[in-house]
C-alpha cells in the first residue's frame, strides 16, 4: 500500500503533471461515499474554485506554492472566510469570528486547498472528542460500534482516513492535536507554546493553546511544519537530518504516565521503542517527577478552566446558559480559582519546566517517550453518564497535558493496535524550541517503524489509499 507524500502532490500540481482539481473532485468523492461523520461543513464548490485558480497560475506559468493542491480540513475552532463557525456550540458565533487568522492565511498563501471545517467538541474543552450539539465522528478503526476519535479536533484525524483531506488542522491546548492522532492512527504535532500565532480561532487557554496539524506520516508533518514555520518569522527550515537514531537517548519516564497504561495499550508503545533501540536508539529510564506534577495540575482545572470561563464571558456573554453539561457543569468550579491561585500555577509551571529541561540537559536526553493515551477509545454508548464521560476525558488528557503545561514540543506516532484493534500511539516530547529537531527525529523513528498503513493497516472503515 502506498500513498503519495504532500510533497509529491505538490511537485506535481507545481509542474503541471497533476491538476488541484483532480485532486479536489477525488476528495468531494471520497466525503460524498463516507459515513464518517467527520465534517459539519463540507464546501465543494468553494474547493472547486480554490483548485480552478491554482490551476490557471500553474497555466501562467506561475507557481502557487509548496502545498500546492494539498486539501485541507480546518477545525471548526478556526475562522474561514465565506464559512459559517459555531466552535461546536448550539448557534453560529457572531460574523467577527470568521475572519482567518494566521495559520489558515498560511495554508492558502502556500497553495493548499480549504475543503471544509472538521467537528470540533464544544468550545474545545475536552479531550474524548464527544458533541451533542452538533455531532460525534465516528472513528473508522471499529466497524461494529460507535468509538471515540478523540478531542478537541475530533474531526481531524476522520478526514484524513475519509480521504477528504491530505492535511487536518487542529488546535492543541491540552492534547487535542495529539489525541485524535492516537486515537485515529495518524501524527499529530504541538509545536513549542507560542511558535505560532493562534489569531483566527476561538480561544481555550490564552497560556496553553496552540496551532497545529495532523497528517498521515511524519514527514508529511515535517514537511508542513518546515513550510508553514518561516511565514511564522522563524527563518529558513534547517538542513536534513544525520539519517540514523544512532546516538539518540530517549527518556522513558518512570512517573505515572507508563504505570497507569492500560497494558494492551502499552505493549504496542514499548514494543515500538525496542525497535527504536535495535535501530540505535538508546533507552533509559528517566526520573521526571515533573512530568507527574504538571499533568495532576493541568487536571485540576486550575489554569484552563479560569481561562476558558474568561474568554466565554468576554467574547460570547450570555453563552454560558446554553452549553452541554458535558462542558457547562466541569466550568463550574471555575470561579473557585482565586486570584492567587491562578498566578501560582503560572509559576509553578515556568519552576517545573525549567527543572525538567535542566534534567534532561544534564542526561544528555533528547527526547521523552510515553503513550499519547493510557486508555482505548472508548464507545459512545460507554458515555451517558458525566460522572463517566469526566473521568474518562481525564485519562484521554492525562498523557498529553504535562508536555503542553511545560510549554514543550511533542508529536504522536501510530504505534501499533490494541487488544480492540484501536489504534496506539506512542508520544516523544521534546525540549522547548526543538520542533524541527523533533519532527527530524519522528521521520527517522518512522522509517523505522513505518507509515500508519504499514504499521497498521487501513481501518474497516475507511477507503483504500489512492
Amino acid at each position: 500500500m502506498v500513498r503519495p507524500s504532500i510533497a509529491d502532490i505538490a511537485t506535481a500540481v507545481r509542474s503541471g503533471k497533476s491538476t488541484a482539481r483532480s485532486l479536489v473532485e477525488d476528495a468531494i468523492g471520497h466525503h460524498g461515499a463516507s459515513d464518517l461523520g467527520a465534517h459539519i461543513v463540507f464546501d465543494a464548490e468553494g474547493a472547486r474554485r480554490q483548485a480552478d485558480s491554482l490551476d490557471a497560475a500553474v497555466a501562467r506559468g506561475e507557481d502557487p506554492g509548496p502545498l500546492s493542491g494539498v486539501t485541507v480540513s480546518v477545525k471548526d475552532l478556526y475562522g474561514v472566510e465565506g464559512l459559517p463557525i459555531r466552535a461546536g456550540t448550539r448557534r453560529e458565533l457572531p460574523e467577527r469570528w470568521r475572519r482567518e487568522g494566521f495559520l489558515v492565511g498560511a495554508l492558502r498563501k502556500l497553495g493548499a486547498v480549504i475543503v471544509g471545517k472538521t467537528h470540533t467538541v464544544e468550545l474545545a474543552f475536552g479531550g474524548v472528542g464527544l458533541n451533542p450539539n452538533t455531532g460525534t465522528p465516528v472513528n473508522p478503526w471499529d466497524a461494529r460500534e460507535h468509538r471515540m476519535p478523540g478531542g478537541s479536533s475530533a474531526g481531524a484525524g476522520v478526514s484524513l482516513w475519509e480521504g477528504s483531506a491530505r492535511i487536518a488542522v487542529g488546535s492543541d491546548t491540552g492534547g487535542s492535536v495529539r489525541i485524535p492522532a492516537s486515537a485515529t492512527g495518524v501524527v499529530g504535532h504541538r509545536h513549542t507554546t507560542g511558535r505560532w500565532p493562534t489569531t483566527g480561532v476561538v480561544p481555550l487557554s490564552t497560556t496553553l493553546d496552540t496551532v497545529g496539524l495532523l497528517t498521515h506520516t511524519a514527514a508529511d508533518s515535517r514537511y508542513a511544519f518546515r513550510a508553514i514555520d518561516p511565514l511564522a518569522g522563524h527563518g529558513a527550515p534547517p538542513s536534513p537530518p544525520s539519517p540514523t537514531l544512532a546516538g539518540l537517548t530517549i527518556g522513558i519516564p518512570r512517573h505515572g504516565l507508563w504505570r497507569d497504561t492500560h497494558p494492551s495499550v502499552a505493549a504496542p508503545a514499548r514494543q515500538a521503542l525496542a525497535e527504536l533501540e535495535a535501530a540505535g536508539a538508546k533507552l533509559l529510564d528517566f526520573d521526571a517527577p515533573e512530568l507527574h506534577e504538571a499533568g495532576e495540575r493541568y487536571l485540576a482545572g486550575e489554569l484552563v478552566q479560569p481561562e476558558r470561563s474568561e474568554s466565554l464571558e468576554r467574547h460570547l456573554p450570555g453563552w454560558t446558559a446554553i452549553l452541554d453539561p458535558t462542558v457547562g457543569k466541569r466550568l463550574e468550579s471555575a470561579h473557585q480559582v482565586s486570584a492567587v491561585d491562578y498566578i501560582a500555577i503560572l509559576r509553578l509551571r515556568r519552576r517545573l519546566s525549567a527543572s525538567l529541561h535542566a534534567r534532561m540537559e544534564a542526561l544528555a536526553v533528547e527526547l521523552l517517550a510515553t503513550p499519547t493515551l493510557p486508555i482505548t477509545p472508548p464507545p459512545l454508548s460507554a458515555l451517558s453518564e458525566l460522572d463517566v464521560y469526566r473521568a474518562v476525558n481525564r485519562d484521554m488528557l492525562s498523557g498529553t497535558g504535562p508536555a503542553s503545561m511545560l510549554d514543550m514540543c511533542a508529536v504522536s506516532l501510530p504505534a501499533g493496535l490494541d487488544e480492540h484493534g484501536m489504534p496506539v500511539g506512542l508520544q516523544l516530547i521534546g525540549r522547548t524550541g526543538t520542533d524541527h529537531g523533533l519532527l527530524d527525529r519522528a521521520v527517522l523513528a518512522e522509517e523505522v517503524l513505518g507509515t500508519n498503513l504499514e504499521r497498521l493497516g487501513t481501518p474497516p472503515l475507511a477507503p483504500m489509499p489512492r
